[in-house]
């Protein structure tokens, strides 16, 4: 919870229990408890924001005034005399009220406004988007022929650490990015609403730092149905340690991405669904968009190092060290950009199975490469139950030759002495920012996702310092094998 609600929170519980308990005869106790509650509420909707999980915490505050102004009335009347009230009334009154106050506890702790880690490193972070349109590449998702590929992209920075100014939003244009993961994940919409709250640690159109004459720059592709800031956790650290990061929206194939003339885009699943969603037939024909789109991104930089037009950039982008990583089909097109792009020279992929029309050779990428995978993504048919399978709209069968193309695409990722991460009791999307929606995620699917999302970024950094920046290892060649919470090897020279 924000600091202001938890003051709200913990005045509004004191009241509750205060009201029911002490029940203050006279009408000024009612007035003030309910006053303070008003003007607290209204510091908290200026400053913070009203939201959904804490209308039990609102409704104390009318509640508080309500019975003080029915006493001021009651008193203006002529007195009556009132049997008192039984026990077990009072005792089911206070019953109810504890009820009430826990609610009124649990339900922001449930679907908290969550916030992002402090970032580690140096620097202030600056944030830019941009909208680009690739005039030699025809939208192939749209019906109007002759539509050019538009796509929305957003620059995470190091900053002058005289930068000053409101901390950027998380989504800019919200509304839209719910509605569309309300939609895909068949989820309520409610648990989707504080996302219109969260708030990062960018400031907007920030200076670029001089400590550098140049930063290296990385691409970040997002997951299918994700979104360009999908792994704010991870972006903000590499920003605040020196890393110009630029985040692909892939239009189409993201949740939704709006446009500057606010034109919305959602979803297009070319009428897959389930298991024929999944195919290699029809996911690595889709990765190519992915793949060109990263390209047209790659060059679209370039140009902006040679001459940026808000001269931000110009001359600061250092284009001699560039790397790429993405989670799921945005890690799938990272190996795709180091198998084809010679410009990528190092590469990371969260949990992405390796769809595109490329295939890494048996002696490996030749390019320093590391796989991160959660242990649940490695399952196998043995592991996948029934009911998983029927869902999909599929069989056994279907499935036991999608594990076995997975297995065999992964075979050579370590070759040429890359590595590989497993993530012990972790899922899919831990290596995003979803579950910091909620701790019910974390609960259901039994994972811990702050300490994932702290290994992530420290294995993430050791890795790019060391083969953008030329730094030492801290922890790639330190901490191979089994451990409690991951295991990592490294394949043969």
């Amino acid at each position: 919870m924000r600091w202001i609600e938890i003051g709200l929170v913990l005045f509004h519980v004191w009241l509750i229990g205060w009201l029911t308990l002490v029940r203050p005869k006279s009408q000024r106790g009612w007035l003030i408890g309910g006053g303070i509650g008003a003007v607290l509420l209204v510091v908290h909707a200026f400053v913070e924001g009203l939201r959904w999980p804490m209308i039990p915490v609102y409704l104390i505050t009318l509640w508080a005034i309500a019975g003080g102004a029915k006493s001021f009335f009651r008193s203006a009347a002529k007195p009556s005399s009132k049997p008192p009230r039984r026990r077990w009334k009072t005792v089911l009154l206070r019953g109810v009220a504890a009820v009430y106050a826990s609610v009124a506890i649990v339900l922001p702790l449930l679907f908290p406004v969550f916030s992002f880690a402090e970032p580690t490193g140096p620097y202030t972070i600056g944030t830019v988007t941009y909208h680009w349109t690739d005039a030699a590449r025809e939208e192939k998702f749209t019906e109007a022929s002759g539509d050019s590929r538009e796509l929305m992209v957003q620059i995470w920075y190091p900053a002058s650490s005289e930068a000053t100014g409101k901390a950027a939003p998380y989504l800019s244009d919200p509304a839209p990015y719910i509605e569309g993961l309300h939609e895909l994940l068949q989820l309520p919409e409610f648990l989707f609403s504080g996302l219109k709250l969260v708030n990062t640690h960018a400031i907007a159109n920030a200076g670029l730092a001089d400590t550098e004459a140049k930063y290296p720059v990385l691409l970040f592709s997002h997951g299918f149905m994700g979104y360009k800031n999908q792994n704010t956790f991870q972006i903000e650290q590499l920003a605040s340690h020196g890393y110009i990061v630029v985040g692909i929206e892939h239009a189409y194939s993201s949740v939704a991405s709006v446009f500057p003339d606010q034109h919305v885009v959602k979803f297009d699943s070319e009428g897959k669904t389930g298991y024929d969603q999944m195919k290699y037939s029809f996911m690595d024909g889709r990765n190519r968009v992915w793949v060109e789109d990263a390209k047209f991104v790659l060059d679209q930089i370039e140009t902006l190092s040679a001459n940026d037009p808000g001269g931000l950039f110009t001359g600061r982008i250092d284009l001699e060290h560039v790397g790429m990583f993405g989670h799921s089909f945005g890690g799938a097109t990272t190996v795709q950009m180091l198998l084809d792009d010679s410009r990528i020279q190092a590469g990371l992929n969260m949990d992405g199975v390796l769809y595109g029309e490329k295939r890494i050779p048996a002696d490996g990428l030749k390019k320093p490469f590391l796989l991160m995978s959660a242990d649940d993504t490695l399952k196998g048919v043995d592991h996948t139950g029934d009911a998983e399978i029927a869902e999909l709209g599929t069989d056994r069968e279907e499935i036991a030759a999608y594990y076995d193309e997975l297995f065999a695409r992964y075979d050579p990722v370590t070759a040429g002495a890359n590595y590989w991460m497993t993530f012990k009791n972790s899922k899919h999307m831990s290596f995003s920012d979803l579950y910091l929606l909620t701790p019910l995620f974390e609960w259901m699917e039994g994972a811990d996702v702050r300490r994932t999302h702290e290994l992530i970024n420290e294995y993430t950094l050791d890795f790019f310092d060391h083969y953008l920046k030329g730094e030492p290892l801290q922890y790639l060649d330190r901490n191979l094998g089994d451990h409690p919470e991951y295991t990592l090897q490294q394949g043969a020279e």
